[in-house]
């Protein structure tokens, strides 16, 4: 069973915009309740009987069971006619909201942190239906329950034989965007991509955003900081405005579009920069990043606006639609070690040269440490027999061979001689 996600823009009317903000309002109220049936629950059963404070704790009776997704799931119809707005909300959807609700509780007791948080007004921008009896895209428009037939801009068309399995709702820019995600699915396999052909390495970094181990570079571009100076003017118009105000809204609304603008540039270089990887060879060796330890130093702004994590995941997902093999090798010490004679070379972030003592060995750091990503990648296939496989991996789905403009294209910038430092 094959699944993916399309993402589409919708332009819903005025009436089925409030109505698709009522909807997220109440989704979160449904969302907001039973968590607090949840924190109640566990509130009464976290310390012993005798030791418990009457003052500060809810008092539940002990045999009242613990409130799960099918029992509140199960509540939902006796809630509506307490509260007759929930009856305008599809019922499937609110049911999603519960199930939300405890996966996001799962998820917490499997990694120990990250308790369920209770939603503010703003923050719920989404909503599910689970479920279609027909296909509800009928030309450029898609039919959603209870909402009608809203124009949608099918920019590609959903493969053929696959089907609609359900769509979400997302509201961007502080509701003034509206995007459905279409997950497809269809009965067909598609086996994982066999190393073959060609193979390179590629070393992510902040001078140069990405050096493969033919030593050819992409330079790294600055979204955030090339548009800080305007978001800087837009969000000190927005904090002189009266909060609350009509005025405060539209500045609040423009340093939303603003931060949606750089989010889809850098989305957009990071997906042509993986298509581009992707033409010049059909084996990809990357190093496993820790991200969430990069966004934690001194250059934690510079990393989060290079966004490595996205790219990897871009990369990765891009190279599995084309038939690309990926892989992720361990990135402790490939840049203190010379990728010629595999001698250590001890240096700092500030030694941007890599130069061997032992076999004379000159090169940009960057470059010697993408070779050594290339290295290790060639063990790591050999030593589990994958070198030699061949599957066949291709599938005709949208996008996959709608790329002639990116073919051949490679990365424009190259080394010459001795590395610039």
């Amino acid at each position: 069973m094959l699944t993916m996600n399309y993402t589409y823009r919708i332009d819903p009317d005025a009436t089925q915009e409030a109505e698709l903000r009522s909807w997220l309002e109440t989704c979160r109220g449904v969302y907001n309740y039973a968590l607090r049936e949840l924190k109640d629950w566990i509130a009464s059963r976290k310390c012993s009987v005798d030791r418990c404070s009457l003052e500060k704790e809810y008092i539940i009776p002990a045999d009242e069971p613990f409130p799960s997704y099918h029992r509140q799931q199960n509540n939902l119809p006796k809630a509506k006619k307490q509260c007759p707005h929930l009856g305008k909300v599809h019922s499937q959807v609110l049911q999603t909201t519960i199930r939300r609700l405890h996966d996001t509780w799962e998820a917490f007791q499997k990694r120990g942190h990250g308790f369920p948080r209770f939603k503010k007004f703003g923050q719920f921008k989404s909503f599910v239906f689970p479920q279609f009896k027909n296909n509800p895209i009928n030309g450029f428009t898609i039919k959603l329950p209870k909402i009608g037939e809203v124009p949608i801009n099918l920019h590609r068309p959903i493969p053929d034989g696959f089907k609609v399995k359900q769509v979400r709702v997302l509201s961007r820019v502080r509701g003034t965007q509206w995007y459905v995600v279409v997950t497809i699915e269809s009965d067909i396999s598609v086996p994982d991509a066999p190393v073959h052909g060609r193979a390179i390495g590629i070393d992510l970094g902040l001078e140069r955003f990405l050096t493969a181990s033919d030593r050819s570079f992409q330079e790294r571009p600055k979204f955030f900081k090339s548009m800080q100076r305007k978001l800087k003017l837009l969000q000190r118009r927005a904090a002189r405005k009266q909060k609350g105000s009509q005025n405060w809204e539209k500045a609040q609304i423009e340093v939303a579009r603003m931060h949606h603008q750089i989010a889809n540039r850098r989305r957009d270089f990071h997906l042509k920069t993986a298509h581009r990887l992707c033409d010049r060879a059909p084996t990809i060796f990357a190093e496993d990043l820790n991200v969430k330890g990069l966004t934690r130093g001194m250059l934690r702004t510079d990393c989060v606006d290079a966004a490595f994590g996205q790219f990897l995941s871009l990369t990765e997902w891009v190279c599995w639609k084309r038939g690309v093999y990926f892989a992720k090798v361990n990135p402790n010490g490939t840049s203190q070690v010379c990728p010629s004679c595999f001698a250590t070379v001890s240096k700092g972030l500030e030694v941007r040269e890599h130069h061997c003592p032992e076999c004379g060995d000159r090169t940009h750091r960057d470059c010697a440490a993408a070779e050594m990503v290339w290295h290790r990648g060639l063990e790591n296939v050999v030593s589990q027999g994958l070198w030699g496989t061949e599957t066949a991996c291709q599938v005709g789905l949208s996008g996959v061979y709608d790329l002639d403009k990116w073919r051949g294209a490679g990365i424009p910038n190259r080394e010459v001689g001795k590395p610039a430092l």
